[in-house]
């Protein structure tokens, strides 16, 4: 059974980005979504509260999850882990769409660790700045009601100013829009011509490794 899960995050993606991108990414591969799961469980709640998701995730056995991005199964690493661990565990195969990255009991492990890496990573950075909500947290936007229409224009390749004159809105506002969104990135990638070891490789290449504070070298 194919199966897709989206989780209401307002500090990252939207549900209907999400969902958008993950329809597009199925139709792409020829992949029929059985069961569809829109989580709105609040993201501060810890894995252990989310009863329906605990339940959803234990009776997946050998079965296609196809998630948007790491994020979405929780933005905590610890819950992140354990939920990674019991569904390759059951013999499921887990899609994440925009990194492009398929990962199964067989997958290379600096992979795993690199999708893991690349939250912490996030959430460290942001704690370090002292902003409240996480990298890449967007707010809501006019451009929004034109999200399908942008992401179907970007994959015919047209550029922004061509698609600022189709929807009839400022060049410089939609460009700034398009940019925060990373559109242009997602769009390549869940609809590019990338292969899948390019992909694996960007996600080990972008692991980070620990710092000594004082001397400011790699260890």
């Amino acid at each position: 059974m194919i199966v897709s899960y989206i989780r209401s995050d307002k500090d990252f993606d939207g549900v209907y980005e999400q969902l958008k991108l993950i329809n597009g990414y199925a139709d792409q591969k020829g992949l029929i979504i059985e069961e569809e799961m829109v989580d709105h469980t609040s993201q501060s709640k810890r894995l252990i509260e989310r009863t329906e998701v605990v339940q959803f995730f234990r009776s997946l056995h050998d079965d296609t999850l196809i998630v948007y991005d790491v994020w979405a199964l929780s933005s905590h690493i610890e819950d992140l882990v354990q939920m990674l661990s019991c569904l390759l565990k059951n013999g499921n195969t887990i899609k994440l769409v925009k990194p492009r990255i398929v990962i199964d009991r067989n997958s290379d492990t600096m992979v795993v660790l690199g999708l893991i890496d690349q939250l912490r990573q996030i959430l460290q950075d942001d704690a370090k700045k002292g902003i409240g909500r996480p990298k890449g947290s967007k707010s809501s936007s006019k451009f929004d009601t034109h999200l399908e229409k942008i992401i179907d224009l970007l994959k015919e390749r047209r550029s922004v100013s061509e698609i600022a004159r189709i929807l009839g809105v400022s060049r410089s506002s939609l460009k700034d829009y398009i940019e925060s969104r990373e559109l242009k990135e997602v769009v390549s990638g869940v609809f590019g011509d990338g292969n899948d070891e390019e992909a694996e490789a960007t996600v080990i290449g972008t692991i980070r490794c620990p710092v000594i504070e004082t001397s400011s070298k790699e260890v």
